[in-house]
């Protein structure tokens, strides 16, 4: 049993990571685009973040899985699942993320812009050297909120066939007719979730030097 929930346990690790890979880069040039002067890329990234968060992610995995197939004819298969899977927490976690970055740019007072400007500094080197820094430090809180949940909703995998933690403990219990595996699944899934608090409070220690 230990072994099986083990199996789904990294299947749920797998999801886990790439999302994060995939959604916090992705997360911030959504962010860039939304505070694009160029109004069509800045309206067209006002979009993707509000369809992303106002539809369910179970739904917009069924998307992701069936568009393939009933838009351009290209059939899918159980080998598609996975796939799907991550394209959906990527891009659905992106437009979370984009919205915490877009408040955490807007919250570097303009000062802080015009001063780069008068010691020389571009606006390349004056965002990544003076504003990220502290836009990572304000945001971390909310960014680790996100990253816990992405913790928990990985087991909405389970929507499309993909046998990640959940699914296989849902499995043991009803053919063992035992509440047992769910009880060690909500145990894992709460150390993990521990681990990252423990993890994110040690980051936000260590960008204290940036003071707001």
């Amino acid at each position: 049993m230990v072994t099986m929930l083990l199996t789904g346990y990294v299947t749920s690790l797998q999801i886990f990571a790439v999302t994060l890979v995939g959604a916090l880069p992705l997360g911030i040039l959504v962010a860039m685009g939304r505070l694009s002067k160029f109004k069509p890329l800045s309206i067209l990234c006002q979009l993707f973040i509000s369809i992303l968060r106002g539809t369910p992610l179970m739904l917009q995995m069924f998307a992701v899985f069936f568009i393939p197939y009933y838009v351009f004819g290209i059939p899918t298969g159980p080998g598609f699942m996975f796939t799907a899977v991550l394209i959906s927490f990527v891009i659905n976690y992106s437009a979370y993320f984009a919205e915490i970055y877009r408040s955490g740019i807007q919250s570097i007072p303009r000062g802080q812009y015009e001063a780069a400007e008068v010691l020389g500094y571009t606006k390349s080197q004056t965002f990544f050297h003076i504003v990220l820094p502290q836009v990572i430090k304000r945001v971390l809180p909310a960014i680790g909120n996100e990253v816990v949940t992405l913790v928990k909703d990985t087991s909405l995998a389970f929507s499309i066939g993909v046998a990640e933690m959940f699914t296989t403990s849902r499995a043991l219990v009803a053919s063992q007719r035992d509440m047992v595996p769910f009880i060690i699944a909500a145990l894992i899934y709460w150390v993990t979730c521990l681990v990252i608090e423990f993890i994110m409070r040690r980051i936000e220690r260590k960008l204290s030097y940036y003071h707001d």
